[in-house]
């Protein structure tokens, strides 16, 4: 049975839906003011892992991942740029898009934006207000009165005692209490037409913390079956819609939370101060990767080329961990990610898998473990072990079968379901000899690569040489290969594959 650490209760619990055979699962998504960064693509790898685990496990799931379109960054972005608010977050959710796709991320079953339900945060709002859990302040602002709700810290475990010593900065005069926070926030003379709303209270926008709210009550039933999230989500955000729900509508907002760990870059929390700020498409793009500040150059698509090996080492990096543990972004680390994930394409490139439609045999060992593991609160490094495991036993029996049950299986994590040819035929910044050439995290892979004209151009000339006897050239040239980082395997018949290792 399915088992879910839930970090309210701080404990790992039997997952049962409130509608046996259903799951609602709500995941707060991006705010679309800038490129999707590698904490993001744990999220949305974490979760792809998840809902995939769900649907494989036989439940029927809604899947819905919010969008943030409006919100203050998006506002300052649209000013900066001088460019319309729904220009800046029509480009930024295309290019979010594109990252989802570069790492098979599935697309959740909707994605609602904020701005499509502005009307239903509203109507939340006037419950909070009848209940005396809202305010309207002298501003304009209205504001959740925290000390009004009892449970407030529940799931952070933070007390308001503890939150008031933490304190730092002085209390803005609209608020009754400093840990009071805003639910609707009144529009500003110097900002644009198109950020504000007409309301009860006034034209204005809403508060960043309603909008989950209002769309999890909208789109899903309560109690939400799981509501998950990044690790900075804990608090305040999740803990704020706790009390924004339950003070609105009472019971429960949720029955299970889940909270990826953190991931750092080497051990450092990733931040554009300390300069080791990355992007996904920074990571896996094979052009020149867009700026830091998130700004796109002049015409720049939200598109971008993507390098399929790198594109799965990052998901594959992710995957091999743990949702909750942290997670360390580091050259060794990558490295070692990329080594592992050739070695499986490895097994798929000597042992082509059986034809026809493959049924997982649940019965086999290695797919009792994956599944255990994916039980056992969707551990997906335990299922990776079973896939190496698998692996190891397709190399010493080369049977099809197993090959198929090894693609199915991996399937199931949204990996392995390439074509092995393809990808070693791509380049990588993820291995020692391109840290060591200093490619890794700059230069785009393809950079300082033979191209694949060039590899085949040499390969015939190899060919010659052998057909010529003379194979002292024919050396010669593996051996250029090789220093250029391309591995040559002949095949009976005088096929030879490469592969750049």
């Amino acid at each position: 049975m399915l088992q879910i650490y839930d970090s309210l209760s701080r404990s790992k619990r039997p997952f049962r839906p409130v509608q046996p055979g259903q799951v609602g699962l709500y995941v707060c998504g991006m705010t679309v003011y800038d490129y999707c960064h590698l904490g993001h693509a744990r999220m949305l790898v974490s979760f792809d892992v998840v809902q995939r685990w769900l649907r494989a496990s036989g439940y029927q799931v809604q899947y819905v991942r919010n969008i943030t379109d409006i919100d203050d960054k998006i506002i300052r972005r649209a000013v900066e740029t001088n460019r319309r608010l729904g220009e800046v977050t029509s480009y930024y959710i295309d290019a979010m898009h594109a990252d989802e796709r570069a790492l098979s991320v599935q697309s959740p079953d909707q994605q609602p934006c904020a701005t499509e339900y502005v009307g239903d945060m509203l109507d939340i709002i006037g419950k909070l207000e009848q209940k005396g859990l809202a305010y309207h302040a002298v501003e304009g602002d209205v504001n959740f009165a925290v000390r009004e709700f009892p449970d407030y810290g529940k799931l952070s475990g933070k007390t308001l005692d503890d939150l008031r010593a933490g304190e730092r900065v002085a209390v803005a005069s609209s608020k009754r209490d400093p840990l009071d926070f805003v639910l609707w926030k009144s529009a500003k003379e110097h900002e644009p037409s198109d950020t504000r709303w007409d309301s009860p209270y006034g034209w204005g926008r809403p508060g960043w913390h309603i909008e989950c709210s209002a769309m999890s009550k909208a789109l899903l039933s309560l109690p939400l079956d799981i509501h998950g999230g990044g690790p900075d989500l804990k608090f305040p955000h999740h803990e704020n819609e706790i009390a924004q729900t339950e003070g609105a509508f009472g019971g429960t907002l949720a029955n299970n939370w889940m909270h990826c760990g953190p991931l750092m870059v080497d051990a450092e929390k990733m931040s554009k101060s300390l300069g080791n700020f990355r992007t996904i498409r920074q990571t896996i793009g094979i052009q020149s990767a867009a700026s830091v500040d998130g700004q796109p150059a002049s015409g720049e698509s939200a598109e971008y080329e993507v390098n399929p090996r790198e594109a799965e080492m990052l998901r594959f990096f992710i995957v091999r961990n743990h949702y909750r543990s942290a997670q360390n972004y580091a050259p060794d680390n990558l490295i070692d990610a990329q080594l592992s994930l050739d070695r499986l394409y490895q097994t798929l490139q000597n042992c082509p898998p059986a034809s026809g439609a493959v049924e997982i045999d649940w019965q086999a060992p290695q797919a009792i473990a994956f599944r255990e593991a994916m039980n056992d609160d969707f551990n997906s490094a335990g299922a990776v072990a079973a896939l190496f495991d698998l692996a190891s036993e397709v190399n010493r029996s080369k049977d099809p079968a197993l090959v198929s049950q090894l693609k199915a299986l991996a399937a199931l994590l949204g990996l392995l379901q390439k074509d092995p040819v393809v990808y070693f035929q791509s380049p990588t910044r993820y291995t020692r000899r391109a840290i060591e050439q200093g490619s890794a995290g700059s230069a785009p892979a393809s950079a300082a690569a033979l191209s694949e004209t060039e590899i085949e151009t040499l390969i015939a000339a190899r060919a010659a040489a052998k057909a010529a006897k003379n194979f002292a050239e024919a050396d010669q040239i593996r051996a250029t290969l090789k220093n250029a980082g391309v591995e040559l395997d002949d095949k009976p018949g005088g096929l030879t594959q490469w592969r750049r290792a």
